[in-house]
C-alpha cells in the first residue's frame, strides 16, 4: 500500500510500508490469535476455501484434505483449486492481501471461511520456514510453483515442472522451531485436527509416518446432519454428542435449525442449577471450521441454563476468527435462538409435566429471568414456579389456593424476621427478597385474578398480634420503660403483646430503609450546621423506629417483665433484643455484637452471684 510523501520543494515521491515480519508475528501471537495452536486451524481453513473453490470449478470431483506430521515437519496437502504464479507473488508476498478478493470469486465471498495471506502467516508462530508448492487446477497443463517464506521476511518464488506436483492442489510444509514441539508433535497436530475439524464438510485424513492407513479426522457428519430410524434413536444420538462435547449428561437436548442463515445445531440444557449471570461459552462452528469455544454471544443472558454447538453458514468471524462479529446477523440469530429455546419450555409445559417439573426444579431462577421480560412465559410458569412462603418452599398456584391476599417482603431478613409469627397468625408471605421474586408475585393477579397482592407492612402484621389485658400491661410498665430506655441507642420502642408461636420471645420489627433513614437522620445531627448537615437537614422527616415486641405468652418474658432489679431488668432487655436481632438473620452492626456479648456476660455474672 503506496504512502505519497511530499517534500518542501512540493516533489512527490513514491514510497511503501517496510514490514517487520518477525514484529508482526509477535503482535498476531499476542494480540489477534490466542494461541499458537491456531496455525493449524489457519492451514485447514486455507485447504477447505481451496476444495471450495475447486468445487466451483468441477463441481463432482472427489477432492480432500490430508495431514502429515512425523515431528521433523508439518504437512497440509489438499486437492483444491491451487494457485499460479502470478497468484502466490499476489497472496503471499503481500501481506495481508485475500484470494477472496480477487474479482473473479469475489461473488462466492460468503462460501469461504478465512484470508489466505494472514492465515498463512500465523505459522511462523511455530516454524522459521513455510513452503508451499501449489498447482492451479483452472489450467490444464500449469506448472508447478513453489513460494519458500522464511521468518526474516524473505522469499523465494520459482516454477517448476507440473512433474513437480502431479495432481493440482496445494502442500504447505512447516519446519517446526525447536520451541513449538508442544503444538507440532503427532498426538497433538492430530488433536488439534479433531478439535477444529471434526464437522468439516470436506474428508480430511491424518498420517504419523508411522507407514500405516491415514486416520479419518472427521470420519462423520454432525449427529443433526444424519439419518435416523426413529425419533428416539435421533434424541439419544444428539445427547450422546452433547455428553462428549460438553462433559455432562444433558436433562434435555433442544435442537436447533435456522435455515435462513444455515444454522443447525444442539442446545444441551445443563443437569445442575449454575448462579445467575453465569453465561457460558458455546462452541459455534462456521461452515464446519470450529470458530470458538466461548461465544457467550450467541444466546441472551437469560439463557444461561443451556450450552449450545452449533453449525453456521453465515455468521461473521472477527479479525481473529475466534469469536463472532456483532452484526445485525448475530443479532437474529440470537433472537431466533431465543424463541426456540421459549417453545422448547412451551412444549414441556404442555405435553410433559415430568420433565417441567425437573427443569424448574434445577433452573427455576433462569426461568424467573426470562418470566420478567416475557408475558408469555410468565402466563404459562408463574404458576408453577417455586417461590419461600410462609407455607414452606411451594409454587405460586399451591400458595394462592390457601392465601387469597398474598403479602410479599421486600428483602430475606424481612421475611425472617416475620415468617413464623405470620405463619401462625394466618398469613399468606412470600420471600421477595430473592432476585426477580418481588416484581414476579405482584404481577401474580394477572394469572389469577382472584388474588390480591400487597407488600407486607409492619402495621399489618402488628394488627394481627393481640393486645394483653390493662392488668398485665400496667404490671409490665415499670420494666417496659427501662428496656426503652436500654435500647433507645438503637432507635427502637418496646411493646407487650401476645402471639403465636409462644416459644418466640420477641419480635423485631424494623427494616433495611427504616435502619437507613436512622442513619441518615444520626449524620445530619452530627453534621448540624455544616453544607453537608443542611443538605440532609433538608431532607430530614420523622426517622422511623424499630419496635421489640414481646411476647406475653413466653414464659421467659413473663419472668423478664417481673423484675424489679433496674440492672437486670435493662440487661434482660438487651438479651431479648440481641435474640431477636440474631433471629432476623441479618448481619449484626459492631454496637449490636458487642450488646449481645455484654448481656450475655452480665447474666452470666448475676446468675454466679444469686448461686454463691
Amino acid at each position: 500500500m503506496p504512502l505519497r510523501d511530499t517534500s518542501a520543494d512540493h516533489a512527490a515521491t513514491d514510497r511503501t510500508f517496510q514490514v517487520d515480519l518477525r514484529g508482526l508475528v509477535d503482535l498476531l501471537s499476542h494480540h489477534l490469535y490466542s494461541s499458537p495452536r491456531v496455525y493449524l486451524r489457519e492451514l485447514l481453513q486455507n485447504a477447505v476455501d481451496a476444495l471450495t473453490a475447486r468445487h466451483a470449478v468441477e463441481p463432482h470431483g472427489d477432492f480432500g484434505i490430508r495431514l502429515y506430521a512425523d515431528g521433523k515437519v508439518v504437512r497440509v496437502e489438499d486437492d483444491g483449486v491451487g494457485l499460479t504464479e502470478a497468484d502466490v507473488h499476489t497472496f503471499l508476498a503481500t501481506i495481508g492481501r485475500s484470494s477472496k478478493r480477487a474479482e473473479r470469486i469475489a461473488e462466492q465471498r460468503a462460501d469461504f471461511i478465512g484470508q489466505f495471506g494472514i492465515g498463512l502467516l500465523s505459522c511462523f508462530l511455530v516454524a522459521d520456514e513455510i513452503h508451499v508448492l501449489s498447482r492451479s487446477a483452472r489450467t490444464p497443463d500449469a506448472p508447478a510453483v513453489e513460494w519458500r517464506g522464511r521468518g526474516d521476511g524473505s522469499y523465494t518464488v520459482r516454477t517448476l515442472p507440473p512433474s513437480a506436483r502431479p495432481r493440482p492442489g496445494t502442500t504447505v510444509t512447516l519446519t517446526p522451531r525447536s520451541d513449538a514441539g508442544e503444538w507440532t508433535r503427532p498426538q497433538q497436530v492430530h488433536a488439534l485436527a479433531r478439535h477444529f475439524g471434526s464437522l468439516l464438510r470436506h474428508p480430511v485424513t491424518f498420517d504419523d509416518g508411522s507407514g500405516g492407513p491415514g486416520t479419518p479426522v472427521n470420519p462423520e457428519p454432525a449427529p443433526w446432519a444424519r439419518s435416523f430410524p426413529t425419533p428416539g434413536a435421533r434424541s439419544r444420538a444428539l445427547a450422546a454428542y452433547g455428553e462428549e462435547v460438553f462433559g455432562f449428561t444433558p436433562l434435555d437436548t433442544i435442537e436447533l435449525d435456522l435455515p435462513a442463515v444455515g444454522l443447525k445445531g444442539i442446545a444441551c440444557v445443563l443437569p445442575e442449577a449454575v448462579p445467575a449471570g453465569r453465561r457460558h461459552g458455546h462452541r459455534v462452528h462456521v461452515k464446519g471450521m470450529l470458530l470458538s469455544e466461548q461465544a457467550e454471544e450467541i444466546l441472551p443472558e437469560w439463557a444461561f441454563f443451556v450450552r449450545c454447538v452449533v453449525d453456521a453458514e453465515s455468521l461473521r468471524p472477527t479479525a481473529s476468527r475466534e469469536s463472532l462479529y456483532e452484526d445485525a446477523t448475530l443479532a437474529a440469530v440470537r433472537d431466533a435462538l431465543a424463541e426456540r429455546l421459549r417453545e422448547w419450555i412451551a412444549r414441556a409445559a404442555a405435553s410433559d409435566p415430568d420433565l417441567l417439573g425437573r427443569f424448574l426444579q434445577t433452573h427455576h431462577l433462569a426461568v424467573k429471568s426470562l418470566a420478567v421480560h416475557d408475558d408469555e412465559i410468565l402466563r404459562m410458569l408463574l404458576p408453577w414456579l417455586p417461590f419461600e412462603t410462609t407455607d414452606g418452599h411451594t409454587t405460586l398456584d399451591e400458595f394462592a389456593r390457601t392465601h387469597r391476599t398474598v403479602l410479599v417482603t421486600s428483602s430475606v431478613e424481612e421475611f425472617r424476621q416475620v415468617a413464623a409469627i405470620a405463619s401462625a397468625a394466618g398469613l399468606g408471605v412470600v420471600n421477595g427478597g430473592y432476585t426477580y421474586d418481588r416484581e414476579l408475585v405482584h404481577r401474580m393477579p394477572e394469572i389469577r385474578p382472584e388474588v390480591s397482592v400487597a407488600d407486607l407492612d409492619p402495621a399489618t402484621l402488628t394488627a394481627h398480634l393481640d393486645p394483653v389485658d390493662r392488668e398485665t400491661e400496667l404490671a409490665a410498665a415499670p420494666y417496659l420503660a427501662q428496656a426503652r430506655d436500654a435500647l433507645a441507642v438503637f432507635d427502637c420502642d418496646v411493646a407487650l403483646r401476645t402471639f403465636q408461636p409462644a416459644s418466640a420471645p420477641a419480635l423485631l420489627v424494623d427494616s433495611r430503609e427504616a435502619r437507613h433513614e436512622r442513619t441518615r437522620s444520626r449524620l445530619a445531627r452530627e453534621q448540624e450546621g455544616g453544607l453537608w448537615g443542611d443538605i440532609l437537614g433538608a431532607l430530614r422527616q420523622e426517622a422511623p423506629r424499630a419496635q421489640l415486641i414481646l411476647n406475653q405468652l413466653n414464659p421467659l418474658v413473663r419472668t423478664a417483665v417481673a423484675i424489679d432489679e433496674p440492672e437486670l431488668a435493662r440487661t434482660s432487655a438487651e438479651a431479648l433484643y440481641g435474640q431477636a436481632v440474631m433471629l432476623s438473620r441479618r448481619p449484626l452492626r459492631p454496637a449490636e455484637s458487642s450488646l449481645i456479648n455484654r448481656s450475655f456476660l452480665d447474666l452470666l455474672a448475676h446468675a454466679l452471684r444469686k448461686d454463691s
